[in-house]
């Protein structure tokens, strides 16, 4: 699945596209394959407490709204993994967004 994302901070406007090369449904979490500028794993789900996000190879995790929130999405993953790569990973929730159960 190809998908657009897009960075509109600043006084230009960037874009560039991904793709979703795998995703898997373990029943409890999502695995996710991203491929894009860099390439990135992406584990998520949904506890009691909220949804999360892990990306093992950056060493990194935070908290992950519904994956339809981009503008939140797109915070968290900013901070978390630089601009870049957080715009690629909401975007790439984003796309997905109603193929997930969350």
């Amino acid at each position: 699945m190809i998908f657009e994302c897009i960075d509109t901070a600043g006084k230009s406007k960037e874009s560039w596209n991904g793709r979703i090369a795998y995703l898997k449904n373990y029943g409890t979490h999502y695995e996710m394959k991203i491929e894009s500028r860099s390439g990135i794993w992406v584990i998520f789900g949904k506890t009691d407490h909220g949804g999360f996000a892990c990306m093992p190879d950056f060493g990194a995790g935070c908290h992950l709204a519904h994956p339809a929130d981009k503008f939140w999405n797109t915070e968290k993953f900013v901070q978390t993994l630089g601009k870049v790569d957080g715009i690629t990973v909401a975007s790439a929730l984003y796309a997905i967004a109603d193929k997930v159960k969350f």
